[in-house]
């Protein structure tokens, strides 16, 4: 089966498919709808045969389709027919559970993506789950993705932005006992040294697991869970 597999990002939306190496990348951003990306990509893959579409999708999902608005992107995205629009079967899922579906290297994984915002998914025992750790509380009333993601980088700096993920790769690890980290994401890039325990992913991840939501015979099964959102976890301030 050809997959094509569409990732939407607060920068960009990249796009990829089985057998072809180079991934397309489409600008995205705050007036991005769901309508503009699937014009956008059909627009990019006119000359692209495939049987059938994975969506990963920068918030939390519910019954393959957005289960809220996302933060970064514009609106429009929940109640919108993706199988409609392409013509095909689509699955939807996290954007950070599919880049971890296709990063897993077996024993329990804690995938953090450092993009835009920060995406995260654990994956223990062949069960893959997607998180949504962003919003909660890392530190002076502001969450991790304040930290971690592009504005934490844009606000405090370089060698800060460094100080907080380490610290915050190694919070999350020990208290969700992850065998390792894998951090994906643009913006992992920008790390000088890895966090202890930490490895280093590749985008092109997200379209391999995009191709294996589609396995007839999947390593993982995708099994969403949710966290609970009066949960707050706090961790000093790195100086």
């Amino acid at each position: 089966m050809k997959v094509l597999v569409i990732d939407v990002g607060g920068t960009n939306v990249k796009v990829g498919t089985n057998g072809r190496r180079a991934q397309l990348k489409i600008p995205s951003g705050p007036e991005l709808t769901a309508a503009r990306m699937v014009t956008a990509v059909k627009k990019a893959t006119a000359d692209w045969t495939y049987d059938a579409v994975s969506i990963g999708f920068p918030g939390p999902v519910a019954n393959q389709r957005p289960a809220r608005e996302p933060h970064n992107l514009g609106r429009g995205w929940v109640r919108f027919d993706y199988k409609k629009a392409f013509q095909k079967p689509v699955r939807v899922v996290n954007d950070a559970a599919m880049q971890a579906l296709g990063s897993y290297q077996g024993g329990r994984m804690l995938f953090l993506g450092l993009g835009t915002g920060l995406g995260s998914a654990f994956v223990a025992d062949g069960q893959l789950a997607p998180l949504e750790l962003a919003h909660l509380r890392h530190s002076n009333n502001r969450s991790y993705e304040d930290y971690a993601g592009l504005r934490g980088y844009k606000r405090l700096g370089r060698k800060k932005w460094r100080r907080h993920v380490i610290k915050i790769v190694e919070l999350l690890k020990h208290g969700l006992q992850a065998d390792y980290v894998m951090l994906g994401g643009g913006n992992s890039k920008k790390l000088k040294r890895l966090p202890p325990g930490a490895r280093l992913g590749g985008n092109a991840n997200s379209i391999l697991g995009g191709i294996r939501l589609w396995d007839e015979a999947p390593r993982l099964r995708h099994r969403p869970v949710s966290t609970p959102r009066r949960i707050a976890v706090k961790v000093s301030t790195p100086t």
